[in-house]
């Protein structure tokens, strides 16, 4: 499942990989790509959407 999730707090590169490590921990095999830009997460997993953002808001950035 892809999933496209907006992180308004997400504002460099560091917490991109705050973001990337917290789905990894639930998912190993997810791939996250994040957009600086945009504060867009493009994650490839096999979690169910609520799981992923409560692991990225359990790391301490909320989605929207």
């Amino acid at each position: 499942m892809t999933l496209k999730l907006k992180v308004p707090k997400m504002a460099c590169s560091a917490c991109a990989t705050t973001i990337k490590k917290a789905v990894q921990a639930i998912d190993s095999a997810s791939t996250v790509e994040a957009d600086l830009k945009t504060k867009v997460v493009t994650i490839q997993t096999a979690k169910s959407e609520s799981e992923v953002r409560k692991a990225i808001a359990s790391a301490g950035y909320p989605t929207i």
